[in-house]
């Protein structure tokens, strides 16, 4: 990987991740297993090449917070996951994950429709027990569930039902870290509106 791109993906993650530390309504989406967010490098083939929070994102004095710096190769799951996404769509190169509820999975639904996107879910119940642990094999399990739920197509998001040791979570995806801290942040504060 080029410098140029390093230097590009560094500044963009760490602006997406600026505006959501400074979204207050984020902080009710945050998960047990906290929210990481992931940035891809165009030719990434391997977790190494993905940028993500070292820690991930926290929440302090109610505000989103990351508990470590942005690097390459911090992130196994989340990083997996879009690695697997890229094989689909190479177009998408962030993602981030956050708390899902029926609640959630309800407004997400509306808004993706709102929105023109693709919503879909997935069941971690049903994933085999074979794959349960290794994160490479349970991403690819799971992306193959998402996009077969969507009709075959990748889903802008989609929601993750709990498993035992496994916290329900939320998946958005988009091509730039920038996009998704805007909409992330618009819909955390329309999900959390009095």
């Amino acid at each position: 990987m080029h410098l140029n791109e390093k230097i590009d993906m560094t500044g963009r993650l760490y602006l997406a991740l600026e505006q959501i530390e400074n979204c207050e309504e984020f902080s009710a989406l945050i998960p047990e297993v906290r929210t990481n967010f992931v940035y891809a490098s165009k030719e990434s083939t391997d977790p190494e090449d993905v940028l993500a929070v070292d820690g991930r994102i926290t929440v302090v004095d109610k505000l989103p917070k990351a508990a470590g710096k942005i690097k390459f190769g911090v992130s196994g799951y989340m990083a997996n996951l879009i690695l697997e996404i890229r094989k689909h769509d190479p177009e998408i190169r962030s993602a981030i994950d956050f708390a899902n509820s029926p609640q959630i999975t309800s407004f997400l639904k509306d808004y993706c429709k709102e929105k023109g996107w693709i919503f879909s879910g997935i069941d971690r119940r049903s994933e085999p027990e074979s794959i349960k642990d290794p994160d490479e094999v349970s991403a690819s399990w799971e992306v193959a569930e998402a996009i077969q739920a969507a009709g075959g197509q990748v889903p802008r998001v989609f929601s993750e039902t709990g498993a035992v040791g496994k916290e329900p979570v939320s998946i958005f995806v988009g091509k730039d870290p920038l996009e998704i801290a805007y909409y992330i942040c618009e819909l955390a504060k329309r999900l959390n509106k009095p």
